[in-house]
């Protein structure tokens, strides 16, 4: 648990947003038979370690997983795990662009140059026609800064810092991307870009905002900002490239994107409180739930991803994944109660695991009692 030392967020809402410790006793009576079917086929998909995190109305947090934390030690996963969120980030990077936007310090519909003037201005792209709603949602048009070459191989810059600046500059100098015809393209320059954006109008980074914003309000005392902290708070899910241990990595060319680490409980308060209602004015998370298209044929809003794990059970999300081998998959219902949360240790897995795993989340999320 870190001790959180630093002043008090200035978000008029900060003393409503605390939330008691969830206990766990109730929600394994509650629903144990489909726990238990989820967890039998998560140790049938082969990998090493997942953690399951399970949010119950009206009965509480159940959590625990399979396989082992550690496969060097052989430490058991027990549900407590830290872990790299990896792109979760960006609807905690979109709420606080959101509440910035309910505060007056930033509009949806300004361009990215009112707010970094010159920043954008190539033969190809143009912060003059690019708006932050266009970045929050994803069709901005603006390439993803991990497909320059500079990151073939990602293990060489392993424990370099980046700044954010850094990854635009190299999103810049790539070709634009192929687009849904919803003008969807996955980029993370987007959410770099508005990190960018945060620090510029608040005079601080996008991490202390998230910090005294979210962690603080929410009593999030295992989920933190990481900057160039390579390894991870104890217990720690470690995680694997190739069979190899590559826990340990400087994340921060991540940024807004992507770079905050917490636990299964922590980000199912998150995403409670958030469908809730209680980190955004209500007309604020209607517009962060309008989608489009995205090129899987999903729905892609402000940082929201909705989903259908399951045929005709909509919930949503943001799934993230890491250099380091992080995997993190989420389903929330609509109204935030039902939550269903896996930490995975590796990307090292078949098509034929990675959908296993989804249906499995999405079949719990609608059985849970």
């Amino acid at each position: 648990m870190r001790a959180w030392t630093s002043v008090a967020a200035a978000v008029a809402v900060t003393a409503a947003l605390a939330v008691a410790p969830t206990t766990t006793a109730s929600a394994a009576a509650c629903s144990a038979k489909p726990i238990q079917t989820a967890l039998d086929g998560l140790k049938k998909v082969g990998l090493p370690g997942i953690v399951l995190t399970v949010q119950i109305p009206d009965c509480g947090l159940w959590k625990g997983g399979v396989g082992k934390a550690d496969t060097a030690t052989g430490r058991a996963i027990t549900g407590d795990e830290h872990s790299r969120i990896g792109s979760d980030t960006k609807t905690w990077t979109a709420v606080v662009v959101l509440q910035l936007v309910a505060e007056g310090k930033i509009s949806l519909n300004e361009t990215v140059d009112h707010y970094l003037p010159g920043l954008i201005r190539t033969a190809r792209y143009d912060g003059r026609k690019i708006t932050i709603r266009q970045l929050l949602q994803q069709t901005s048009g603006l390439p993803d800064y991990l497909d320059s070459p500079f990151w073939k191989d990602d293990q060489a810059h392993r424990w370099e810092h980046f700044d954010p600046i850094q990854t635009v500059k190299q999103a810049l100098s790539l070709a634009p991307p192929d687009r849904a015809p919803s003008g969807f393209a996955y980029s993370n320059t987007n959410y770099n870009l508005a990190g960018m954006v945060v620090t510029k109008v608040t005079g601080r980074s996008i991490g202390t905002e998230l910090t005294e914003r979210i962690i603080k309000p929410l009593c999030l005392d295992e989920t933190y900002w990481p900057g160039d902290e390579t390894t991870i708070d104890e217990p720690d899910l470690r995680s694997y490239t190739d069979g190899v241990d590559t826990t340990e990595w400087n994340v921060s060319e991540a940024d807004a994107s992507g770079e905050l680490i917490s636990t299964g409980a922590d980000t199912t308060k998150f995403w409670t409180a958030l469908l809730g209602g209680k980190l955004l004015p209500a007309a604020l998370l209607t517009e962060m739930k309008k989608t489009v298209l995205d090129d899987g044929g999903e729905g892609y809003g402000l940082g929201l991803q909705r989903y259908e794990l399951t045929p005709n059970f909509p919930t949503w999300g943001h799934s993230g994944g890491m250099a380091s081998g992080h995997d993190f998959r989420n389903a929330v219902t609509e109204d935030g109660k039902r939550s269903v949360t896996v930490f995975i240790d590796t990307a090292d897995y078949s098509k034929t695991q990675s959908d296993r795993i989804d249906a499995i989340v999405g079949a719990l999320v609608r059985d849970i009692r």
